[in-house]
């Protein structure tokens, strides 16, 4: 399969390598030229725990080097999707599918805008990596990853796309219900990003004091209440898994964690901040979520 990865940050280096290492053809794709620069000579260094390797892959900022290929694969922060849309349409040609395991919600729906829904794919996942420095992550964590059609009637896409995942080791499941995944996968978000990066704590010390754990809880609960107002279904106990998340991923920082120490754009709008739109909208009282979307504006509005 011939893939193009837009956006190799941490997460997006990571799954290209996985599924260059398994014999896929993978280019990765983004703006950042000392990265690019520094994969195309040196390759990508993945840390593992004590372990180090290397993997010889393509890397351009140029997606007119990459031509047509089968899977577009959208990695970038939620706040820079509108910007990838046509480049995704384009590399996909008529053809080709496109997947999208970003976070928060609104990004789908961007990219319908340009591409046909029947195609698109999208997912969560539970593996975790950080840029250390260009050209080299760190393989923070690993979890299973569920992929979908959007479109529930057509789940040929999302098969063959599993099929190449659990090849490459991403061990990965299809569900014909994708958007309840990406539900779950809100709810976690919403009860971890934005209290973990107002703080400067790593996803696990959010478990240490009880008034923290409330804070949490109450911003999760309230979600559940506006996805229930929209007739999602909700299939477990989300704050209990949201929980669960903090503890299995102990160590890390969240990803807007490390957009604010890093002083950049957070995907707020596409956590807290979506609940906090569409709460309008239903009548649905937020004040946690209102209250965190807020404090995260005003960090970016003073970097």
């Amino acid at each position: 399969m011939k893939i193009a990865m837009i956006g190799a940050g941490a997460m997006g280096s990571l799954f290209g390598a996985l599924l260059a290492e398994a014999g896929e053809t993978v280019t990765l794709l983004d703006i950042m030229k000392d990265h690019v620069d520094a994969i195309n000579a040196n390759g990508l260094i993945i840390e593992d725990g004590d372990r180090s390797r290397t993997v010889r892959i393509k890397a351009t900022t140029d997606p007119d080097q990459i031509g047509i290929v089968d899977l577009s694969f959208v990695f970038v922060k939620s706040t820079h999707t509108a910007d990838v849309v046509r480049t995704a349409a384009e590399l996909s040609g008529s053809e080709g599918w496109v997947l999208t395991l970003q976070n928060g919600f609104g990004n789908i729906e961007t990219l319908s805008e340009r591409i046909d829904p029947l195609r698109i794919v999208a997912g969560t996942t539970s593996h975790g990596a950080t840029l250390l420095a260009p050209g080299k992550i760190r393989h923070a964590g690993i979890g299973e990853t569920v992929i979908g059609p959007w479109k529930k009637s057509i789940m040929l896409g999302a098969k063959i796309i599993a099929e190449r995942f659990n090849q490459a080791g991403i061990i990965t499941r299809t569900v014909a219900d994708v958007q309840s995944m990406l539900w779950c996968k809100l709810f976690t978000n919403v009860g971890i990003n934005a209290i973990t990066a107002l703080t400067g704590i790593s996803n696990g010390q959010l478990l240490d004091l009880e008034q923290t754990r409330q804070i949490s809880r109450e911003a999760v609960d309230e979600a559940v209440s506006v996805a229930r107002a929209m007739g999602i279904t909700i299939q477990e106990d989300p704050v209990e898994k949201m929980f669960q998340v903090a503890t299995t991923t102990a160590h890390n920082r969240s990803s807007m964690g490390q957009d604010v120490k890093q002083r950049r754009r957070t995907e707020i709008h596409a956590l807290n901040g979506f609940i906090v739109r569409m709460a309008q909208q239903l009548g649905v009282a937020v004040p946690v979520n209102r209250t965190l979307t807020s404090l995260i504006e005003t960090l970016e509005v003073h970097y």
